[in-house]
């Protein structure tokens, strides 16, 4: 391995010029994990690793240099001016594992001149990035109205959710569920997982014959037709048009019309009350958490006196540190997300006035769920390029591995909150003790 560790001859002499490799090892901290090569010739890193990055053509440099982190590796990644070898893109997972913790630091004045000079102050200029990138905040709010407004909302749900509804049946599988499975072990398939987490959310909230399930932010209405199989009459509500079309589609197939609906509509928009229950699955990371006292009280008031809601979200593991999200799920994936621990979540739920009665960590499942996801999009990489493109099938690849990491490393939780509406009494309407199976 090649090291430039000290340069401080080079970096105080304004004439020198570092090549691509050793301004790279220039503004890490610790050793080099895995091999980097670029276009100038020069590398980095162990030579025996298993992975590597070669950053291909100067473009690549532009991105890196002018959006350091996440979100200018991403676009030089996904525009294919960066390449990840070792890996496929539909599972980068091990990779980004093997740069778990890869830290660079703030260079000098001095040094960020002479970096400019070797690079050539044209790959310092920023550059348009690649075209799956949506808008920066700043600027959704003149063209996409105030941060979770039903208009911004519905912008974001459409740039995440409306890809290709054949797409997202090549990455989810049978079940068309894009959140976080349930499993019974490890071995089960992806199909049994995400059956049992239809199963836990039913019994959770005591559903049987007869009763009436609000589901807001439905998806394709997994939790919709699964409850209305069991005769429960249930409205659906989600922002994608796609994911509506597909949802009817499905349920006039499986004969469900009579009791299960699933509405292009803003969940603000719903007017029914009065339900036994109302389920939220994977709503939540798009409501913004200035929104929360609003977003628990509209459950509230949808359900009657002794009637229970669920709570299904990403969380944080702790409610300290900032609710937006990174650079790259900003830009790429999930538009004006927001994650806050479940302590916030469980404070808002009871400031309304709900009781809670439960709630569980399954974050552990959300890293075993990607993994599937990430296998089904690699089994299927060659449709979902023919169907989205290949810079949007890498974008959904990064994605995953990277949220599969951050599951595991305690970066991102999942938790369910289970709840009641007590009657004006407050006498208790459920058993004294959990009555659902784990």
């Amino acid at each position: 391995m090649t090291t430039f560790k000290d340069r401080s001859d080079v970096l105080g002499d304004l004439g020198a010029k570092l090549s691509i490799a050793e301004i790279f090892e220039t503004l890490i901290d610790g050793e080099v994990p895995i091999r980097l090569t670029a276009y100038d010739g020069s590398a980095t890193g162990p030579e025996d690793s298993k992975y590597a990055l070669d950053i291909k053509t100067p473009r690549g440099i532009n991105y890196l240099a002018t959006a350091p982190g996440d979100l200018g590796m991403a676009r030089a990644y996904i525009s294919g001016d960066m390449t990840a070898d070792g890996v496929h893109p539909g599972d980068p997972y091990d990779i980004l594992a093997a740069m778990d913790g890869l830290k660079f630091h703030r260079p000098s004045a001095l040094a960020l001149v002479t970096i400019a000079r070797s690079l050539g102050w044209e790959r310092l200029k920023p550059i348009a990035p690649p075209p799956q990138e949506t808008l920066p905040r700043w600027r959704r709010i003149a063209l996409e109205g105030l941060r979770h407004s039903k208009t911004r909302d519905a912008e974001a749900i459409h740039h995440h959710y409306d890809v290709s509804n054949k797409f997202y049946e090549y990455v989810l599988g049978p079940s068309m569920t894009y959140t976080c499975a349930c499993y019974g072990d490890e071995d089960w398939t992806l199909e049994q997982a995400q059956e049992n987490k239809y199963r836990l959310v039913f019994e959770k909230l005591r559903l049987k014959e007869g009763d009436r399930l609000l589901d807001i932010g439905c998806g394709w209405g997994g939790m919709v037709r699964y409850a209305a199989k069991r005769g429960v009459k249930v409205i659906g509500a989600t922002l994608s048009a796609e994911q509506a079309e597909w949802a009817q589609q499905k349920i006039a197939e499986q004969g469900l019309s009579d009791l299960a609906e699933v509405r292009h509509s803003d969940y603000r928009d719903i007017a029914e009350g009065e339900f036994d229950a109302v389920s939220s699955i994977g709503l939540t990371e798009h409501i913004g958490v200035h929104n929360y006292p609003y977003y628990f009280e509209f459950m509230k008031s949808k359900l009657r006196d002794g009637g229970l809601f669920l709570n299904h979200s990403i969380t944080r593991p702790d409610n300290t540190r900032t609710t937006k999200a990174g650079d790259f799920i900003d830009r790429y994936v999930f538009p004006d997300g927001e994650l806050i621990g479940s302590g916030r979540i469980i404070s808002e739920i009871q400031n309304t006035g709900l009781e809670v009665l439960h709630e569980e960590n399954l974050r552990e499942h959300y890293a075993l769920t990607l993994h599937e996801w990430c296998k089904n999009l690699v089994a299927n990489w060659d449709a979902c390029v023919a169907e989205v493109g290949e810079g949007t099938a890498k974008v959904w690849g990064l994605y995953m591995a990277g949220c599969r990491l951050g599951f595991q490393r305690n970066v991102v939780q999942l938790h369910q909150v289970l709840g009641v509406k007590l009657p004006a009494d407050g006498d208790w309407t459920v058993p004294l003790r959990p009555w659902w199976q784990p």
